[in-house]
């Protein structure tokens, strides 16, 4: 537990990540900053989750861009 203290993502799930991703960047930018499939073609909030939780690397360049993106406001 004690662990989860310093973790910024603690409590966070992938789908309020991605929402906050996608009002802030738009699915354009998002496929332009992370250039998945998902992102580029039809992408939605459903397929993107789906495609992100069976793919470690995807996910974790996601999480990096959220940081990111909140260390900003």
């Amino acid at each position: 537990m004690a662990d989860q203290v310093n973790n910024p993502l603690h409590g966070i799930t992938l789908q309020k990540m991605l929402e906050y991703l996608v009002e802030t960047y738009q699915w354009e930018g998002l496929a332009a900053r992370i250039p998945v499939r998902c992102f580029r073609f039809e992408p939605s909030i459903k397929s993107s989750l789906k495609f992100l939780r069976k793919t470690p690397w995807a996910r974790e360049k996601v999480e990096a861009l959220y940081l990111y993106s909140i260390s900003d406001t």
